[in-house]
C-alpha cells in the first residue's frame, strides 16, 4: 500500500491509478507537433542544401547590403 500524498494546504490528495488512466488527445497531438516540427527543420535545411549557392554569401555583398541598407535610412 502506497503512503498517502498531501497538497501543500494539508488535505488528502486521492491517489490515480495511472495504469487505468484514459490516454487523452494531448499525447496525441504532443506527438504530432514534434513531428511536424521536426519535419519542417528537415524540409528547411535540405532546402537551404539543395539553393546553396557560396558566391550568395561573399563577405563584399554583405558589406555593400549592408551600405546600401545605412543609405536608405
Amino acid at each position: 500500500m502506497s503512503q498517502p500524498a498531501f497538497d501543500p494546504f494539508g488535505e488528502p490528495v486521492p491517489a490515480v491509478d495511472h495504469s487505468t488512466a484514459p490516454v487523452g488527445a494531448s499525447k496525441w497531438l504532443k506527438s504530432a507537433g514534434i513531428g511536424l516540427f521536426w519535419g519542417l527543420v528537415g524540409v528547411i535545411v535540405l532546402a537551404r542544401a539543395v539553393y546553396f549557392e557560396p558566391g550568395d554569401l561573399s563577405f563584399e555583398r554583405a558589406v555593400a547590403w549592408a551600405q546600401g541598407l545605412l543609405a536608405s535610412l
